[in-house]
């Protein structure tokens, strides 16, 4: 249950100050396992979130996976430190490591990609909102509230764009399997490609809803896969910044149109070739899947 986030997920947070303390409490209040933080210098002392409940401190990660079973990692260390934090997460055994922090350089990115390779971890980010499984759990800062347990599932570079969408698709009753922000950076942890693989074996998850943007080729590169046979559910699709000029970064730092290259309606052209039904306005979302639901006779809930 749950494609990355699952009743097994035991939550530690790198990086507990003010916006990892509070982004922490609502992981608890949603229902999360949350087991720790990791602070060097404080292990063996502990420390309360919102509803007034005791956790410990670790040293080091490795000391939280050990004693206390950490398999997941919400990672806010700021910036300068925050590859580092990536890197000893996924040395330490965590299975899956969802960074945060925004404004990581591309060197720095580059380093931990490389690092994380050939590691039995799966990373998410950076600068994304993270993960949630409706009515399970989630990691993270999407707003659990406006999510519903269903069988669509949500993939989207654009964190504002995913509560948009989410909250178009449980408004008109169609609960969400799996909801995955990937980030907006250059570089990036999981791309579409590895997200919708694992959708495609998720029995749960019926359809999808992905929102791209410009910049880049993931759009693209998730447009061959669906053609050579790697995903077969319905989808639907909206690329962000249609208006963008070229060579001006939009929002994201990966969003930028260089040399021609990532244009969104150039994404969007080679989307809708691949069969996958694709909007021009992320206000269709939601009555767009309610059609493609109806068309492939599927329940919007569990």
């Amino acid at each position: 249950m749950g494609i990355l986030v699952t009743p097994k997920t035991k939550l530690i947070c790198q990086g507990l100050g003010k916006a990892g303390s509070f982004h922490s409490s609502k992981c608890v209040e949603y229902g999360t396992d949350f087991v720790g933080a990791v602070k060097p210098g404080a292990g063996g002392t502990s420390f309360t979130l919102e509803n007034q409940k005791s956790y410990p401190y670790f040293n080091t990660v490795k000391e939280a996976v050990v004693q206390a079973g950490a398999n997941t990692s919400m990672i806010f260390v700021p910036a300068p430190s925050a590859a580092d934090a990536m890197m000893e997460a996924a040395s330490a055994g965590i299975q899956l490591i969802i960074c945060i922090t925004e404004g990581i350089s591309i060197l720095e990115m580059a380093k931990v990609k490389r690092f994380i390779k050939d590691k039995d971890c799966c990373l998410i980010g950076p600068n994304c909102p993270g993960v949630i499984t409706p009515g399970i759990g989630k990691v993270g800062i999407m707003p659990g509230y406006i999510h519903k347990p269903g069988n669509v599932g949500v993939i989207s570079r654009s964190g504002t764009l995913t509560y948009e969408t989410v909250w178009q698709l449980t408004q008109l009753g169609i609960g969400q399997s799996t909801c995955v922000g990937i980030g907006g950076d250059p570089i990036i942890g999981m791309s579409f490609i590895d997200i919708l693989q694992r959708f495609q074996m998720d029995t749960l998850t019926k359809a999808v809803v992905m929102i791209g943007e410009i910049g880049g080729d993931m759009e693209e590169q998730t447009a061959s896969f669906i053609q050579k046979g790697g995903f077969d559910k319905p989808m639907v699709a909206f690329v962000a910044g249609q208006t963008a000029p070229p060579g001006k970064r939009m929002g994201h730092a990966g969003a930028i149109i260089q040399q021609g290259s990532g244009t969104a309606q150039n994404k969007m052209d080679i989307l809708r070739r691949a069969g996958v039904h694709v909007v021009v306005s992320p206000a269709d979302i939601g009555k767009t899947m309610v059609h493609v639901l109806q068309e492939h006779d599927l329940q919007p809930r569990r």
